[in-house]
């Protein structure tokens, strides 16, 4: 079992918009072409998410699905395809694009990409069998 202690509260703005394309895209900074949707996380205690007012709680149907990760990490591509083609809907922070997601990374004690949090469970590196085991 993995604890991660932090000593405050940490909050991270992010915002969410989707391209001509289809391809979502999130940043510490609005698109100035796009439509975008704030989203919000406060991580308060070891592991626990907390969904800003606009997300649904963690208590309700769906557990928020969020992926720290690289562009290159071909585990990260596995889990982002593994999502979408089974229409989870998930948040993506590229570690080395912003700084922010960085800091959380950070925060987390990662040491590999992806970390996926999913409500409070969290999981290093992606595999099919224990991502469902943790999401259901």
């Amino acid at each position: 079992m993995i604890l991660i202690f932090l000593a405050n509260t940490t909050s991270a703005q992010v915002y969410k918009w989707t391209d001509a394309s289809g391809k979502t895209h999130f940043s510490d900074a609005p698109s100035r072409s796009h439509d975008v949707e704030e989203v919000s996380i406060t991580v308060k205690r070891a592991g626990s998410i907390t969904p800003s007012a606009n997300e649904p709680a963690a208590d309700e149907t769906t557990e928020d699905v969020i992926m720290y990760a690289t562009s290159w990490c071909p585990y990260c591509k596995k889990a982002r395809n593994y999502f979408r083609d089974n229409g989870i809907a998930f948040t993506e922070y590229d570690i080395e694009k912003d700084q922010r997601a960085k800091q959380m990374y950070d925060r987390l004690g990662g040491h590999g990409v992806p970390v996926i949090l999913v409500g409070n469970k969290r999981m290093d590196g992606f595999n099919v069998a224990d991502f469902e085991r943790m999401y259901h």
